[in-house]
């Protein structure tokens, strides 16, 4: 099997058995973003608890890319710092933009969106749950069950 072939794999696999697919908790930080050209639409729900983001969820619809990469963010920034979080989807829009050449080591799963790049129209889709996360953070969302920022 190819390392492509491996890549597809797992972005199928996060794809067909999304982790942390489900509403967020209360008073989670919530942001809403979508991709008309794709009909993506990505809700994050991100719990900060003393500078950590000890949980995050997503819901939305939309192609394989920007499903399974919303997938993939939950596993990756949960338990993390908020500034880590923030790092984190810097580093994924650098690799995006073909600006940063991440190690398996830095971003797990996360790597295997790498050969996006190569279509250009879909790094939009990839992107977009980061994009997402990162408005939450900066609390430019709402506060889930509560009122907004």
């Amino acid at each position: 099997m190819s390392l492509d072939d491996l890549y597809r794999e797992v972005i199928l696999d996060h794809y067909k058995n999304p982790r942390n697919k489900r509403p967020g908790p209360e008073g989670a930080l919530t942001s809403t973003l979508n991709n008309p050209l794709c009909g993506d639409e990505i809700t994050v729900f991100a719990r900060v608890e003393d500078g950590k983001v000890t949980e995050v969820t997503y819901q939305g619809q939309g192609c394989s890319i920007s499903q399974a990469s919303a997938s993939m963010l939950t596993e990756a920034v949960g338990g993390t710092e908020v500034e880590e979080a923030g790092e984190l989807a810097r580093k994924f829009r650098g690799m995006m933009a073909g600006e940063v050449d991440p190690s398996e080591d830095e971003f797990g799963d996360l790597i295997a969106l790498k050969g996006v790049v190569k279509y250009p129209i879909r790094i939009k889709c990839a992107v977009l749950a980061w994009d997402v996360l990162q408005e939450a953070l900066r609390g430019e969302g709402s506060a889930a069950g509560g009122a907004s920022h």
